[in-house]
C-alpha cells in the first residue's frame, strides 16, 4: 500500500500539468500511466530510425508576454528549442487551387486579409478586433469567481458558423478565414464561438513549433515532477477507482500479473470521463443519468495520418504550415460530412524543423479528417492483427493524400522514402481516446449546460481534466489543468502569477 497527497491518473500534458502544480505547492504526486511512454497526444514514436509525433503540431501564444508563455514559462518549459513560424505568412490556405497566406498579429492579420478581400476590409478588422477581444478573456474561467464559465458562455452558447456569417458574409472570405481549423472540428450545427474564437486567436497571436519531438515537452514536466519528489509509474494501468461513502479510498492498478492499491488524498483523472466512470464500477454517488449523459456524449472525428520519412535534399523546409481544400469542395465547413462519407477533401500538411542551416525537411506529417465510422469494421481488432483489408484499405488512403498533396509540392510521391500510417484506431488503441477522437467531446452551443464538463465529479475528492473539459490543445488543456488544481488549492494561489 502506498499513500500520496495526490494521484493523477493518466500522463497526458494535462495530468503532467497538474501533478506539476500540486508538487510545486509541496504536496506528494504520483502519475500512473497504463504506456510504456509518457504524454498521451504528445508522445512520440519510433518506426526504425526515424521518430514521429503522435498529435503535436504546433502552437500558438507563445510570444513574450502571451498566455502559452505565461504558462509554460511557470512550468520550465521555455527552454525547450522553440521556434517561430513565419510571422509574414505561418499559415497558408489553398482554395480552389488559390493561395492565401495568414500573418501574425491582430493589424497584420487583418490587412493581409483585406489585401485579399478590399470589399470585405472593415468586415474583416472588426472580425480581427473581436479575437484580439475574446483573447482577452480567455483566463476568465480561471480566474472568476464561480464555476468559472459563466463570464464566457455566452460565447459558448453562440454558433461560430452563423457568427462568421453575419460578420464577414458568406463566400470564399469565411471560407479563408476558416480554413486553418482543421486544428479543431468545423461543424457548422455545433461548434461555439468561444471555441472557434479562443483557438484560432491563440495562432493569430504567434505561431511556433518545437526544434524536435512533442515528447521533449513531457519529458521535461516529468522530470521536473520526480526531481520535486512525485513519482511516475509508467507500465501501470488503474483498473478501478473505489468509492467509500461519497470519497475515492483507491485506486487499484495493474502492472503485468501484479495489483496494487493506491491510496491519496485527491484523484484527478486525465482520462476521457467516459473511461473515469468505467473504473467507477460500484458507486452510490454516481448516479445513472450522469452516467447516461457522459456515455452519450459525442467525439469529434480523428485522423488518417500519413508520416513521411523524405529523401535527402528533396523538399524545400517551409516555415509555415499548409492546409489544402479540393477545388470541388463547396466549403471547407463541408469538410467533416463529406469525410464522414470516405472522401478525402481536406489536408493539414505540416514539417518538422530542420537542424540549424539546413534548407530542407526530413519529416513530414499529413493529417486528413476520418470518420471512426470508415474503421469501425476493424473495431474488434488490435494493432498489428487488422488484416489485409485493412492495410489495403490504408494504402488507398495513402495514395489518396498523397496524389492531393502534389497539387502544392510537385513530385513528393518519388521524394518520399518511407512512409507509415495512422487512422483513428490507432489513436484508439495507443492513447485511449474514445473512436480515436482528435479533439475529444464534441461542444455544442446548443448544449452547453451537457457538453461543457466541470473539474468536479459525483465524488468529493476525485476531479477531471485535459481537453474533454474546456478548450482542447495545448493551450486549451494548459488552462484546464489550473482549473482543475484551483478545486484542491484554492482558486488564489493558483492563478496568483496570471494576474
Amino acid at each position: 500500500m502506498q499513500k500520496f497527497d495526490a494521484l493523477i491518473i493518466g500522463s497526458g500534458i494535462g495530468g503532467l500539468e497538474c501533478a506539476y502544480i500540486l508538487a510545486k505547492r509541496g504536496m506528494r504526486v504520483c502519475v500512473v500511466e497504463k504506456n510504456p511512454a509518457l504524454g498521451g497526444c504528445l508522445q512520440s514514436f519510433k518506426r526504425g530510425e526515424d521518430e514521429f509525433d503522435t498529435g503535436f503540431h504546433y502552437v500558438g501564444a507563445l510570444g513574450k508576454g502571451e498566455i502559452l508563455e505565461r504558462l509554460f514559462s511557470y512550468f520550465g518549459l521555455m527552454e525547450l528549442p522553440w521556434h517561430q513560424l513565419d510571422r509574414e505568412g505561418f499559415d497558408e490556405v489553398f482554395l480552389k487551387d488559390k493561395s492565401y497566406l495568414l500573418s501574425n498579429g491582430h493589424t497584420a492579420f487583418a490587412e493581409r486579409l483585406s489585401s485579399y478581400f478590399p470589399d470585405r476590409s472593415n468586415e474583416i478588422k472588426r472580425y480581427s478586433a473581436f479575437l484580439k477581444e475574446v483573447g482577452a478573456k480567455i483566463t476568465d474561467p480561471v480566474l472568476k469567481e464561480g464555476n468559472g464559465l459563466s463570464s464566457v458562455n455566452e460565447l459558448f452558447s453562440r454558433n461560430a458558423y452563423n457568427f462568421l456569417r453575419e460578420s464577414v458574409g458568406e463566400g470564399t472570405a469565411l471560407d479563408v478565414i476558416s480554413g486553418t481549423s482543421l486544428k479543431l472540428e468545423l461543424n457548422r450545427p455545433t461548434l461555439p464561438l468561444y471555441t472557434f474564437a479562443q483557438i484560432n486567436n491563440s495562432f493569430v497571436q504567434s505561431a511556433w513549433r518545437l526544434r524536435g519531438r512533442g515528447s521533449m515537452i513531457t519529458d521535461t514536466l516529468a522530470k521536473s515532477i520526480e526531481k520535486m519528489g512525485g513519482v511516475i509509474m509508467k507500465g501501470w494501468q488503474a483498473v478501478e477507482i473505489k468509492e467509500d461513502g461519497g470519497v475515492c479510498s483507491f485506486v487499484e492498478v495493474c502492472r503485468l500479473n501484479t495489483n496494487e492499491r493506491l491510496f491519496a488524498d485527491y484523484i484527478i483523472s486525465d482520462l476521457t470521463p467516459q473511461t473515469t466512470l468505467k473504473l467507477l464500477k460500484e458507486s452510490g454517488s454516481v448516479r445513472k443519468i450522469f452516467r447516461r449523459r457522459i456515455n452519450n456524449l459525442e467525439q469529434t472525428y480523428g485522423f488518417f495520418t500519413l508520416n513521411l520519412r523524405l529523401k535527402k535534399e528533396r523538399v524545400p523546409y517551409v516555415n509555415r504550415n499548409r492546409y489544402y481544400y479540393t477545388p470541388e469542395l463547396n466549403s471547407v465547413w463541408d469538410v467533416k460530412d463529406e469525410s464522414a462519407k470516405g472522401r478525402v477533401c481536406g489536408l493539414l500538411i505540416t514539417q518538422q524543423v530542420p537542424n540549424e542551416g539546413e534548407k530542407f525537411a526530413t519529416y513530414m506529417d499529413i493529417l486528413t479528417p476520418m470518420s471512426y465510422a470508415e474503421v469501425e469494421k476493424w473495431g474488434d481488432s488490435c494493432v498489428g492483427h487488422r488484416g489485409e483489408e485493412y492495410k489495403e484499405f490504408k494504402e488507398r488512403k495513402a495514395e489518396e493524400c498523397l496524389r492531393l498533396a502534389e497539387r502544392i509540392i510537385p513530385h513528393l510521391r518519388e521524394s518520399v522514402e518511407r512512409c507509415y500510417t495512422s487512422t483513428p484506431l490507432t489513436y484508439r488503441d495507443y492513447i485511449g481516446a474514445p473512436e480515436g477522437t482528435a479533439y475529444g467531446i464534441r461542444k455544442d452551443c446548443n448544449s452547453i449546460e451537457k457538453t461543457l464538463l466541470a473539474p468536479k465529479s459525483p465524488l468529493k475528492n476525485l476531479f477531471f481534466t485535459g481537453q474533454n473539459l474546456n478548450l482542447h490543445g495545448i493551450l486549451g488543456t494548459s488552462l484546464t489543468s489550473l482549473l482543475t488544481c484551483s478545486q484542491i488549492l484554492g482558486r488564489e494561489s493558483v492563478v496568483r502569477f496570471l494576474k
